[in-house]
């Protein structure tokens, strides 16, 4: 198939590029490089063999989409399309509220007008578990409510989610994929690609691997009196590169109507036993500083998978150990992240 990819430059669109081309797939990628660059997507041509071209626009450019995606004869020259693109950082969703809404939901509607002006209907989205907001139990299967999220970010997600459901409804021609993440770690284990965050980083596995390279002082943690066994937060870490894979199996076996999938490895580690794991896989000791709780953060959240694997034969097959080893490689191979092209 031939994939339209937007935020393709990104942390989990580059990977998720890399494995479609694997897969066979040809891959077109679309991203404004707000928070990325195109070394990436160069490293992923230089990695498979294969080009991947690439156009430099705002998925909120709704002229531009109906251009790329009509093709020269009218005719849609795409098969589907992942969507990636969108902002994503939870502290700062509830400090820039509009700009979340107006960036995720505006780009999504921008996008999905485009393909239907094309007469493109399959869709996979990159949704996440914040969905879920603060869960009654974990694990959190696909049938647990949603509709009160912690932050703003996790209800621009959810609300994207009702929009793909209500077209869907609306024309039963379509066939979308929501794929609710729930923590993206680690690197491609070649260490040419991995999570390159502009600025101070959001995501605690970023900020570990650039205080171990002497690029930040300390860790700083926030919070340690959750009621969980060691007072901090509990998340479901998912390598990367398996989250990718669910990307390709979850397209290859979507389907007409609207399909949810949790993509997680279904066990929780806390922030404590995530740091120590990362120390072993890298030798270093990181300075941990503790602070406030952030708004919008939860104690614990993971997944039930069963669902992915039944339906689409997928499972996480990386565990802890090998996604704090490939975090560290990436970041030790390029300690200033893509900005050091000698990586």
């Amino acid at each position: 198939m031939k994939i339209l990819v937007t935020g393709a430059t990104g942390y989990i669109g580059s990977h998720t590029v890399l494995e479609l081309l694997e897969a066979g797939h040809t891959v077109v990628g679309i991203d404004n490089l707000a928070n990325s660059v195109p070394e990436s997507l160069r490293r992923v041509e230089a990695l498979t063999g294969c080009a991947v071209p690439f156009i430099e626009a705002d998925v909120r450019d709704r002229d531009t989409l109906t251009d790329l995606l009509t093709g020269q004869d009218g005719q849609a020259p795409f098969d589907a399309v992942m969507h990636f693109a969108g902002l994503k950082a939870v502290g700062e969703s509830t400090e820039k509220p509009l700009a979340y809404y107006e960036n995720n939901i505006g780009g999504t509607l921008a996008l999905t007008q485009a393909m239907a002006a094309a007469g493109l209907r399959r869709l996979i989205f990159s949704s996440s578990a914040t969905v879920y907001g603060d869960p009654d139990r974990v694990p959190i299967p696909e049938t647990a409510a949603t509709g009160q999220p912690s932050n703003p970010y996790g209800t621009s997600k959810l609300m994207i989610e009702q929009i793909l459901r209500d077209l869907v409804a609306a024309d039963e021609r379509w066939s979308v994929g929501l794929l609710r993440y729930f923590n993206p770690v680690g690197a491609h284990p070649s260490g040419r690609i991995g999570e390159d965050p502009q600025g101070i980083p959001n995501n605690l596995v970023p900020y570990i691997s650039q205080v171990a390279v002497g690029r930040r002082e300390a860790l700083s943690l926030y919070g340690d009196d959750y009621p969980t066994a060691d007072g901090t937060g509990v998340r479901d870490y998912i390598h990367v590169v398996d989250l990718a894979r669910g990307h390709v199996r979850a397209l290859e076996h979507l389907g007409a109507g609207c399909h949810v999938w949790n993509l997680g490895t279904g066990r929780g580690y806390s922030v404590r036993e995530a740091v120590a794991a990362f120390e072993k896989a890298s030798g270093r000791t990181i300075p941990v500083r503790l602070a406030p709780r952030r708004p919008g953060d939860i104690a614990e959240c993971y997944a039930d998978p069963t669902r992915a694997r039944d339906e689409l034969g997928w499972q996480a097959e990386h565990d802890l150990e090998a996604m704090m080893r490939d975090a560290w490689n990436w970041q030790r191979q390029n300690p200033a992240g893509y900005d050091d092209l000698t990586g």
